[in-house]
């Protein structure tokens, strides 16, 4: 039985891992271009990241994501996938990208044991893309992401933040291009982790309901009945079998079900994205004869501080001063 229990009764059964804080993007919302990385010294090892893993496995987590920053610029990183994919128990174990390296990882992603991907992908125009991403990688992503449909992953999916003044008039494009490929697509409101200094986050932002509407003038939509394991409100779009979706931190707050927790390149237990309620659990794997707690007391005793639901409010300037690509996606 799981004794992943937070205060509020939800079963804590999905956990994100970010394996680095490093990226090879610089995507406009976020982070600034001239990021500070974390020292290798305060990153988790990758044996550190698999003994994480297969604790939280072991004590009932269901379904574990990889993220960064990157994950795919970490070297070495398919010797932890494997080990990952390999513990009983585990369901699921899936990646976001940003895509850059798909191309050439594709293959490997699958063999060792990756069964989804998400792929964050926010225009369709090689000008845009530079502009957004401040990197000319337009093309190499777009071949990844053709790659990766080619190949018998369960599920793909397009990930799309979208900033009105932006790329908001690439809703239907972006849809069409994910759904034709037999991949869903989720239209993300943009979080306010960090501080940027591209855009006025309150003069960007594009509510899901906007984004339901706009493409209700191209697709015929009706609210999916399907359950998933994350915070995206899927609707079926008729004549296509993929879906269509919207992650809505702003407009429609979801953590009444939030099921899952992150822990952060440096080993930071985060219980929460938009707090900063956490538990640092590097000295339980670096000095565990020194501490108090076993790494699973540890794991326990953290989820005593994930709070009720988080309070974003885009016209404060941001309460989370580390980006998203520090927190994992």
């Amino acid at each position: 039985m799981s004794s992943l229990i937070d205060p509020y009764g939800r079963k804590i059964d999905y956990l994100r891992i970010s394996v680095t804080d490093k990226c090879d993007f610089r995507c406009t919302y976020c982070m600034d271009e001239d990021v500070t990385f974390l020292p290798r010294s305060q990153i988790l090892s990758l044996e550190e990241v698999v003994n994480v893993a297969k604790t939280f496995i072991a004590m009932g987590t269901k379904r574990i994501r990889i993220t960064g920053g990157e994950p795919l610029v970490r070297k070495n990183l398919l010797w932890a996938l494997e080990k990952i994919a390999n513990q009983p128990g585990l369901e699921e174990l899936t990646l976001t990208t940003n895509g850059s390296q798909l191309y050439k990882m594709a293959d490997d992603l699958l063999n060792v044991g990756v069964s989804r991907i998400n792929i964050s992908l926010d225009t369709l125009k090689a000008d845009r893309f530079y502009a957004l991403t401040r990197r000319d990688k337009f093309q190499q992503v777009i071949n990844g992401i053709e790659k990766a449909a080619s190949l018998d992953f369960k599920k793909l999916k397009i990930n799309s933040v979208m900033l009105k003044h932006h790329n908001d008039d690439e809703l239907y494009d972006l849809a069409k291009f994910s759904l034709e490929r037999n991949m869903d697509i989720s239209f993300i409101e943009e979080m306010p982790l960090g501080v940027i200094s591209d855009h006025d986050r309150a003069a960007a932002y594009l509510s899901s309901d906007e984004v339901i509407e706009q493409l209700s003038a191209h697709f015929i939509l009706q609210a999916s009945q399907q359950a998933t394991s994350g915070p995206t409100r899927y609707y079926d779009a008729q004549g296509y079998q993929n879906k269509i979706g919207v992650i809505s931190p702003h407009s429609h707050n979801f953590c009444d079900s939030c099921n899952r927790i992150r822990l952060t390149a440096e080993g930071r237990l985060l219980l929460c994205l938009g707090n900063e309620h956490s538990k640092d659990l590097k000295p339980f794997l670096r000095e565990p004869t020194q501490q108090s707690l076993t790494l699973e007391e540890a794991i326990v005793d953290a989820l005593a501080l994930k709070p009720l639901k988080h309070h974003f409010n885009l016209e404060e300037a941001p309460q989370i001063l580390r980006f998203m690509s520090a927190t994992g996606g």
